[in-house]
């Protein structure tokens, strides 16, 4: 098998508040997503998705299902997003090839069979994937940066100003439940995701990415009253539970991709929590 996978256990945030550093990483930090000619998934068992990424290089690699699915193909019970992080490459679903370029997105629902992602001839390639259940099929689509929904936010004044591209959203594709979008953080910007929220209604995984090796971003997590902090590196991800608040300062600009699975697909549905609130 090309894939090799973990499995993370929910969390109540009344146990996480006794998490030293290395427990807090064990639990939520996912460390290593790409390596050589190999699949990498994490089930999370908040709201079952699997954070995942893949980096073809001598061959095409399949997404091949795993025991904890229980399911004869990944996808028979699922719905997949696929956000190229790396060179220009392609994904075959079924034996239709799409072409992605950096940062192009694919939805690919319920029911596909055979999915190969492909290895670039321009550089390296890095795909990385959310997967939730899924209890509808929708049309497999790719979706260009020109297709995203597209909104500025903050200022450099406040070190977060930030282009928001929502890529597998309900106002440009259909999905069942599955969310994803990218976040670059302009050249002086810092922070995301300030002020802070968290949303009882959905779980998270952030991916940072675009960051330079030698600097690293700090990932502020927990309740709103009780936060925690982890350091994350490039190609990184973080699993942010529904009670967490998920927001960042990096020590440079960077970019990172947030998936969303859980009960509706209302991006606005948040409760807001004010810097001067946070503890």
């Amino acid at each position: 098998m090309s894939i090799t996978y973990t499995v993370r256990h929910a969390t109540h945030p009344a146990d996480s508040r006794n998490y030293d550093t290395a427990k807090l990483r064990e639990h939520f930090l996912i460390e290593q997503l790409f390596k050589a000619d190999t699949v990498h998934a994490t089930y999370t068992l908040h709201d079952r998705l699997v954070v995942g990424g893949a980096h073809p290089v001598e061959k095409p690699l399949k997404l091949e299902t795993f025991p904890t699915l229980r399911s004869e193909h990944f996808l028979d019970r699922r719905e997949l997003g696929i956000i190229n992080v790396g060179a220009a490459g392609s994904v075959t679903v079924d034996g239709e090839t799409y072409e992605l370029a950096p940062k192009e997105a694919l939805y690919i629902g319920k029911g596909a069979k055979e999915i190969y992602f492909n290895t670039s001839k321009s550089g390296k390639a890095l795909y990385y994937f959310n997967s939730a259940p899924a209890h509808h099929t929708y049309p497999t689509r790719k979706v260009s940066l020109s297709e995203a929904e597209t909104v500025e936010l903050g200022a450099l004044e406040n070190s977060n100003h930030r282009i928001i591209r929502k890529v597998l959203i309900n106002s440009v594709v259909q999905t069942c439940q599955l969310q994803m979008g990218i976040t670059e953080l302009q050249p002086g910007s810092v922070w995301n995701t300030m002020p802070a929220h968290t949303h009882d209604r959905r779980m998270e995984a952030y991916f940072y990415f675009e960051l330079p090796e030698d600097q690293a971003v700090c990932h502020f997590m927990g309740e709103p009253e009780e936060t925690r902090h982890l350091w994350v590196k490039n190609n990184q991800a973080i699993i942010s539970p529904p009670w967490s608040i998920h927001s960042g300062a990096g020590t440079s600009n960077y970019t990172f991709i947030w998936g969303m699975a859980g009960e509706n697909l209302d991006y606005n549905d948040m409760d807001k929590v004010a810097p001067t609130d946070l503890k």
